[in-house]
């Protein structure tokens, strides 16, 4: 491996100790150091998170009765549709290639940089510029966009809220996600260390090198469509109206083809940070390690296939009702490998209850469940009855942030403390993670219920004998908010003020636990050589 520095020495600082001859704020929005952009997108997508969070729990605030509660039915529409484009498009689809590839790729790697530091650096810019738009789309003439995160016709280009500037900010947003695929994608392939062969490559990078592809391949429809949608409200190009020869189905054809696969953008990080973490907390290679790599694979394969599972009651044929089904009931194999392969590496593994391997376990949990749930509405029969309820808005919630969003705060409690050289409050984490887990099930698993009981989703208002569970979600959002609270504070004040941590806190197998905690500016003082494989711990003599 390559020699270490000298962490010891008082004025080592790592990467944080500025090297590009600029100074303060500067050297920060022009650095092409990979690390300092992760940071740039996690502060942020913390942020934006942080932003989403807020305005979900005026979401439970408003239905904890029927009838106005806080704000208006506008407003209502409004809070919903700023909330889904914020959590989907600058939280869950950027939130771990962008930040944790950033941050964690190139050190496992073994390369100083990714292979493109000034596109690393321009993706950043047109994040934080569709983002920006984004929110100015709230405060402009027209109000609010008010047609949910999807942007479905004919509501989209009818309406006269202020759609346009959010499809554009989304539209921007798509090409920084589209040039960050295309960056890892390359620096994969041509920047791995010496020894580092396809097999001996951790199961994060073969997530993250799956989803660059989806990025790359699927992410230009999405813009493609939201030109449509922007050429039919400026020019009224009618390719979604019916009274000019047109189609709104269409729409929701190329919607979804991007969108589904925009799913697997999502998940598939989310289970290589799974696949990283629970190894290395159960001191056992990872089992299937071959199964797992392919499986990521596979999914991003057969994912871009089933986008017609969400649109059973748009009057398809029966026959592509019957192969959207099957299609859908295949893509859950490759993810069944997966949690058959974490399962069986937990199995006799002498297992740390570290808060990384909480929220790991968590993941494992959840994702599960909203899986399996998921199948309810991957099947026609099935689907028909509980479509647009509430039941939808509880399964993609338990894939999305049981999934995504744990994994994400698996990550940050992995991961940071290599990156900051300091330990947060192990004691703190582990009770955050308790009352996050509890708030989570009460909200997602109550949402499940009444929506099985019928309540439509996306309505403002509901019949009286919802109200119970419906005050239950609400206090779920409560002790969740909470959790989250207290999980971001003991971070912020670890990361910045706890105890320093020395190389390797964790005990994992990969090159990024070789260099120093902070890392320095280019990672490596020499190139290393990889001898073994990610999770072989008695080769990386750690055991």
């Amino acid at each position: 491996m390559a020699e270490a520095f000298d962490a010891s020495a008082p004025d080592y600082r790592g990467f944080w100790v500025n090297t590009s001859g600029r100074s303060g704020l500067y050297s920060w929005l022009f650095t092409t150091d990979h690390k300092r952009i992760g940071l740039l997108y996690l502060y942020a997508i913390v942020g934006f998170f942080l932003v989403g969070v807020l305005l979900g729990l005026l979401l439970r605030l408003e239905l904890i009765a029927p009838g106005l509660t806080i704000v208006s039915a506008q407003t209502y529409n409004a809070i919903f549709t700023l909330h889904g484009v914020i959590m989907v498009f600058l939280f869950i689809i950027p939130g771990i290639p962008a930040a944790f590839g950033n941050l964690i790729l190139p050190i496992q790697l073994g390369a100083r940089d990714v292979a493109f530091p000034r596109l690393n650096l321009f993706s950043w810019y047109l994040y934080m510029t569709g983002a920006v738009l984004a929110l100015t789309s709230l405060f402009t003439a027209g109000g609010a966009p008010d047609t949910g995160w999807t942007f479905y016709v004919p509501f989209s280009t009818q309406t006269t809220t202020n759609v346009s500037l959010a499809v554009f900010a989304v539209f921007i947003i798509g090409f920084s996600s589209i040039l960050t695929g295309m960056n890892f994608v390359t620096t994969v392939h041509r920047m791995r260390a010496k020894g580092l062969s396809w097999g001996r490559l951790p199961l994060f990078i073969w997530a993250l090198y799956s989803t660059a592809w989806v990025q790359i391949l699927a992410t230009p429809i999405l813009a493609i469509t939201l030109v449509l949608i922007l050429s039919e409200r400026l020019i009224g190009t009618g390719l979604f109206d019916p009274a000019r020869g047109g189609d709104p189905i269409m729409y929701q054809h190329l919607f979804w083809i991007y969108s589904h696969p925009a799913v697997y953008i999502m998940i598939l990080p989310a289970m290589g940070v799974i696949s990283d973490i629970i190894p290395v907390f159960s001191r056992k290679p990872a089992f299937g390690y071959k199964a797992i790599a392919v499986s990521s694979i596979a999914i991003a394969g057969a994912g871009s296939l089933v986008w017609g599972h969400h649109m059973y009651t748009s009057g398809m044929s029966d026959m592509a009702v019957l192969v959207f089904s099957f299609l859908t009931f295949v893509v859950a194999i490759p993810s069944a490998i997966k949690v058959f392969n974490w399962i069986t590496t937990l199995y006799q593994g002498s297992i740390a209850l570290d808060p990384p391997m909480l929220y790991a376990l968590s993941f494992i949990l959840l994702f599960t469940i909203g899986g399996l749930t998921g199948l309810i509405l991957g099947a026609a029969g099935t689907d028909v009855h509980v479509h647009d309820t509430h039941f939808v808005v509880g399964h993609f919630h338990y894939v999305m942030f049981g999934g995504t969003g744990f994994a994400f705060f698996g990550a940050m409690h992995y991961w940071l403390p290599m990156i900051y050289g300091r330990m947060y409050n192990k004691k703190v984490a582990t009770a955050a993670w308790g009352i996050i887990f509890i708030g989570f099930n009460v909200l997602y698993l109550s949402m499940k219920i009444v929506g099985m009981q019928g309540m439509p989703r996306r309505y403002y208002d509901y019949l009286p004998k919802f109200q119970g569970l419906n005050v239950i979600a609400t206090v779920g959002s409560w002790i969740l908010a909470i959790g989250l609270i207290l999980m971001f504070v003991n971070l912020f004040r670890g990361l910045f003020k706890g105890e320093k941590v020395g190389v390797n806190p964790w005990g994992g197998a990969s090159l990024e636990w070789t260099v120093p905690s902070p890392p320095p500016p280019e990672n490596f003082d020499e190139d290393p050589v990889v001898t073994h494989g990610p999770y072989d711990f008695k080769g990386a003599g750690v055991l």
